[in-house]
Order: structure tokens, then C-alpha cells, then sequence
């Protein structure tokens, strides 16, 4: 199923991906750092929705209070909650 999430707190302004049998796919980021963010989608592709959310949850940027590897793991926990 294909999900979309307005982030919030960080640069980039949107994630979208997919969750097929559990498994995270095709993580796109709008706006933000371009290539740090395409790392992300490739690094997570093909993970279990759970292990991407205990490895990126609680991720800070700076003095920020998230990040967008953050803000992944907040999209991919909503998303397995409906």
C-alpha cells in the first residue's frame, strides 16, 4: 500500500513509500538533502516496516528534536497502525 506523510520539523516536506507483506519499498523524500535522503530509501529498501522503525526512531539532526530518518520511522509506525 502506498502512503504519503507531511514530515514535520526537518527540511525535507514529504515521504512517500510503499509497505508490501510488512517490508518497507520505494521510499521517496521531497525537498531536503537530496542525496543523504536517497541514501536512506536505499538503505531501508526491502527491510521489515519494524526494523527500520527500531533502527531510525528517536534519530536527531542537530539540535533538532527529530530528523527525517526520524520522521520515517514516525510515518512507517502510522501507517502499520491503520
Amino acid at each position: 500500500m502506498h502512503h504519503i506523510y507531511k514530515t514535520q520539523g526537518v527540511c525535507s516536506t514529504k515521504i512517500e513509500f510503499d509497505i508490501e507483506n510488512g517490508i518497507v519499498r520505494n521510499v521517496v523524500y521531497t525537498n531536503g538533502c537530496n542525496g543523504n535522503l536517497k541514501t536512506i530509501g536505499l538503505l531501508v529498501e526491502g527491510l521489515p516496516a519494524n526494523e527500520v522503525i527500531e533502527k531510525l526512531r528517536g534519530v536527531r539532526c542537530g539540535m533538532k528534536s527529530t530528523s527525517c530518518g526520524d520522521q520515517l520511522a514516525l510515518a512507517i509506525s502510522q501507517a502499520m497502525e491503520k
